[in-house]
């Protein structure tokens, strides 16, 4: 096996790998200081999602006192959650998102701290239900799980109320998910009529709301499921108009149509264009650029979408491939890609340091020295893009996750300099493309996440590449020191799970 570097092999013996033994459940960590701390809380979503939120399956959304809000945070710090802001205000008054990272699961917790109960579409919860106090003072300890949550009667009242509130939307996510949406809330209403009568409908919503709408809730508990067009939704709309929304109509049909754009421009953006644009949400402590570099075969690609669908429904990442595989060409590239394995066969010998197929003991010849050259500059050009880019992600918050790096340490192999294994080109010509390398040693990655593996793996893995090419760039790849960038090293030999369990373990702990 190849050698590490001795600054890595420091690296490795200050971080060993955690064992696989099951830790404290983060979430009833979280619980158990809230009730040691005398937090008012509860959780005020629907009871049936309880367990499954309670085991990272769902967001955990949970309701405290204005007074013990500040504690609450506190406790979420020091429990080993982090704040995560919205962009442009996404999220209503009063909402905060808290993620944690359960390790021994591997997954990311997801928690809502909410000061206000709020409800309406999905893009513009805008309403506010002025009964934090009565449903705090109602709230009950699961007789099996150790959380407070509504009592029955709360619980149904605020799921009509939010039928009423949330259903019926014309916004691109309400259409997208409106049939679900009103599937659970039926589903959730059919489980309460075993656990609350109408009578308890009725006495709570009398205390809170006009008689006529008491009645109205507590005939709805066994009637046709309400939403926004129904009677019951215009009437507690017309009665929260007062004083209990946060715009008017004009003003919260323009801030829909606006999130509804927003919403689609950075679906297209995260799927497809993958510009450098926050648009969900970002670390509070900022932006990181996270490089996983490794040869041929190590698992970089399949590291970097583990981490990729790890993290992107939670908060903005951007993946990046710097390379000029099988991963996604720019622009740029594309049309050379296309050109280039019939330009090859044409131009003759391949280069001593070809990595796949058999490299030629020859120099190369002139036709595919010229061909070297074009693609060079080509690849430069495309580095310097993305480059760009990935540091005006990290500069407005996002965390960039990129599929090798340059560099310029290692002058042939390794994501280097591509002109120096041709000593008939002109110096300047050199010195254009290495200006690109220099630029990204000036801002080596925050974090550099190296695969290491046997040669003997990697030749298994990739019988393309020629094993002594392998051993030369196992060898260059453990002296690269990427501008002093904080670098950490990975066994791909050990299994996947423990591999990706390690990266998300090294990446959350500098979010």
């Amino acid at each position: 096996m190849v050698q590490p570097h001795r600054a890595e092999r420091r690296l490795r013996a200050l971080r060993p790998m955690p064992p696989h033994a099951p830790r404290p459940d983060l979430v009833l960590d979280l619980l158990a200081r809230f009730g040691q701390q005398q937090i008012c809380y509860c959780y005020w979503k629907g009871t049936e999602k309880l367990a499954a939120a309670l085991g990272g399956d769902g967001d955990l959304d949970l309701l405290v006192s204005r007074a013990d809000h500040g504690r609450a945070q506190a406790i979420l710090l020091s429990a080993g959650f982090k704040f995560f802001p919205s962009v442009r205000d996404r999220e209503p008054v009063g909402v905060f998102t808290y993620l944690g990272f359960d390790e021994g699961h591997g997954r990311l917790v997801h928690i809502h701290l909410h000061t206000r109960l709020v409800s309406g579409g999905p893009l513009t919860r805008h309403w506010h239900l002025p009964w934090e106090e009565a449903v705090l003072a109602r709230a009950v300890s699961h007789e099996h799980l150790p959380v407070r949550h509504l009592d029955p009667a709360s619980e149904a009242l605020l799921l009509l109320t939010r039928c009423c509130l949330e259903c019926g939307g014309w916004d691109p996510v309400s259409l997208r998910r409106g049939r679900a949406q009103r599937a659970a809330f039926a589903t959730a209403r059919q489980g309460l009529r075993g656990k609350v009568s109408r009578e308890d409908v009725y006495a709570l919503a009398a205390a809170l709301l006009p008689d006529d709408l008491a009645v109205a809730f507590s005939d709805a508990l066994n009637g046709p499921l309400p939403d926004r067009h129904s009677p019951l939704g215009r009437a507690i709309r017309h009665h929260l108009a007062d004083g209990a929304r946060a715009y008017n109509g004009t003003e919260s049909a323009l801030r829909s149509a606006g999130r509804s754009m927003s919403w689609l421009l950075g679906r297209f953006n995260r799927d497809v264009v993958q510009l450098p644009r926050p648009w969900n949400r970002r670390p509070a402590a900022g932006g990181l650029v996270v490089a996983l570099v490794g040869v041929d075969g190590s698992g970089k690609s399949t590291l970097l979408s583990a981490l990729t669908q790890w993290l992107s429904p939670k908060f903005d990442v951007l993946p990046i491939y710097f390379g000029t595989g099988d991963g996604r060409p720019s622009l740029v590239l594309r049309p050379l890609k296309w050109l280039l394995p019939l330009a090859t066969r044409a131009a003759g010998s391949k280069p001593r340091v070809a990595s796949h197929g058999k490299p030629s003991a020859a120099a190369p010849s002139f036709a595919y020295g010229l061909l070297l050259t074009v693609w060079a500059l080509a690849v430069a050009a495309d580095k310097r893009a993305k480059l760009a880019a990935a540091w005006r992600g990290a500069n407005r918050g996002l965390l960039v996750l990129t599929d090798r790096y340059p560099q310029c340490e290692s002058r042939r192999f390794n994501d280097g300099p591509l002109l120096e294994r041709l000593p008939a080109v002109p110096g300047w010509l050199r010195r254009h493309e290495r200006a690109v390398y220099e630029r990204a040693r000036r801002l080596p990655p925050h974090l550099v996440l190296k695969l290491l593996a046997a040669p003997e793996s990697l030749a298994l893995r990739e019988p393309a590449m020629d094993p002594t090419v392998i051993r030369q760039r196992l060898d260059a790849l453990s002296g690269l020191a990427f501008g002093g960038a904080d670098i950490v090293c990975l066994d791909a030999d050990r299994p996947l799970e423990e591999v990706i369990l390690r990266a998300k373990r090294e990446i959350w702990q500098r979010l």
